[in-house]
């Protein structure tokens, strides 16, 4: 049974959906927290999986995003999203068909780190799972050039600037090919937005406010993973460029209870090889179970 619900979020409403298997008892709930540019509607298979598997599962947008609240649009805020996942485990906690001390967290890229970062400051949290968690930037990024490098920064800046003048955002693309101006720029980008958008409605936008660029650059979720005293399981791609395999491990190697699982594949591969995502969400059910 899928439900619609809200909750607010410091002042915003934040839109979600409710996954509850039959029954009356009172279930371990995971709460999926979707990536930069994301929106909740393409965790929905995630969460039908672990609805299935007998957990409820909560989805959300966060605010700006897709059906939640706020202003301005497509604008991820680190700060403002960490106190909306806050906000969708107290809803969570205070769902009749929830046990509030058995929620669970699941973050995919830099939805991940905002799980472990919400994870190490609250100790009731039961477990946690980062999908190719977010941990920092790559010192370089393969097949971006110096130019397109300062071209991204000055758009950041000039964004930043507009900001702190109440003007509205100057957006750019979060997929493009390489050249041009976006957030991510691959030969594969046409093959990427097609995954991101087709197949299904989805409210996500090709657009993001690259300001919101300037938090990640100090953004380091392996100091809240020292802090975890719930079990991490970390999820990753051993041939992803955007989330490479030897920051996110970090993640799993500064946890004390910390495990990591390497996948052969690309960060996209998760998006788009059914049987890949079978394989890594079997595990993720079996973690959850154990813990």
């Amino acid at each position: 049974m899928r439900t619609k619900v809200s909750f607010s979020a410091a002042g915003v409403q934040c839109v979600g959906y409710l996954y509850l298997p039959a029954g009356s008892r009172p279930l371990p709930c995971v709460v999926l927290c979707h990536g930069f540019s994301g929106t909740m509607d393409r965790l929905f298979d995630y969460a039908e999986r672990f609805a299935a598997a007998g957990f409820a599962a909560l989805v959300f947008d966060y605010r700006g995003f897709g059906e939640s609240d706020g202003e301005p649009r497509q604008l991820p805020d680190i700060d403002a999203q960490l106190v909306d996942v806050r906000a969708a485990v107290a809803f969570a906690r205070g769902h009749e068909r929830v046990d509030p001390d058995r929620v669970l967290l699941w973050g995919n890229s830099l939805g991940g780190a905002h799980v472990i970062t919400v994870a190490g400051s609250d100790p009731r949290i039961a477990g946690v799972v980062a999908q190719i968690p977010f941990n920092g930037f790559p010192k370089k990024v393969e097949g971006r050039s110096t130019a397109d490098t300062l071209r991204l920064l000055g758009a950041i800046v000039w964004d930043a600037v507009r900001g702190k003048l109440g003007l509205p955002p100057y957006y750019i693309p979060m997929v493009g090919r390489p050249g041009q101006l976006a957030v991510t720029a691959t030969p594969e980008a046409e093959q990427h937005i097609q995954i991101l958008t087709g197949g299904q409605t989805t409210l996500w936008r090709n657009s993001v406010a690259p300001r919101g660029l300037l938090q990640m650059m100090r953004y380091r979720p392996a100091e809240a993973a020292a802090r975890l005293t719930c079990p991490l399981l970390v999820c990753v791609a051993t041939e992803d460029r955007e989330t490479p395999l030897e920051t996110t491990r970090q993640l799993a190697d500064r946890a004390p209870r910390g495990e990591l699982r390497a996948y052969p594949g690309t960060h996209f591969t998760f998006y788009t090889d059914p049987a890949f995502r079978d394989r890594v969400v079997a595990d993720q059910i079996d973690f959850y179970r154990r813990v």
